[in-house]
């Protein structure tokens, strides 16, 4: 066993855990934060995407250990004061998902996007987001979502987010 030292969602964490144990398990099992998904098991889908010390990251592809001495936030994590985050927002908005399963790894995701990227054109949104999978929605609104949390975060922007408007065909 590995005693590991974490802050997930800013509650700090101290555990006893095996050395191959992956993150998306140990956040799963350990500590209840079931909004991380557990996909593919193979780092291909993206449904398990948190930020680690601010980045996103697939926990399936990281092992508990590694994180000792870090942040992690997951989808549980990013609401602040009864309050959804501008891209958790946008997604209901705008409608960007169907079954949810890939949901939570999209916006911890499209948070990262946005961090790098405050103004994404289509393209760059679809090539922010290509290592996150998503087999219901065809990507138009999720795309549409991410673009309409960028406006509402810019400085000085209303705190509502406006869904667009929706053209027959689409």
């Amino acid at each position: 066993m590995a005693q590991v030292r974490v802050t997930v969602d800013g509650v700090e964490y101290v555990d006893d855990v095996e050395p191959r144990t992956l993150l998306v398990y140990y956040l799963r099992e350990r500590l209840g934060k079931v909004g991380t998904v557990v996909g593919c098991d193979t780092s291909n889908c993206g449904a398990c995407t948190v930020h680690l010390d601010g980045r996103s990251v697939k926990s399936c592809a990281v092992l508990a250990v590694q994180v000792d001495g870090c942040e992690v936030t997951t989808i549980e994590g990013l609401a602040r004061d009864g309050e959804l985050h501008p891209v958790q927002k946008a997604f209901h908005e705008c409608h960007a998902l169907q079954c949810g399963f890939c949901t939570p790894g999209m916006i911890l995701q499209a948070i990262d996007l946005l961090g790098d990227n405050s103004d994404p054109d289509e393209q760059e949104v679809r090539e922010g987001i290509e290592g996150n999978l998503c087999r219901c929605t065809g990507y138009q609104n999720i795309v549409r979502a991410v673009q309409s949390a960028a406006q509402a975060m810019k400085p000085g922007a209303a705190a509502r987010v406006e869904a667009p408007v929706t053209v027959a065909g689409d």
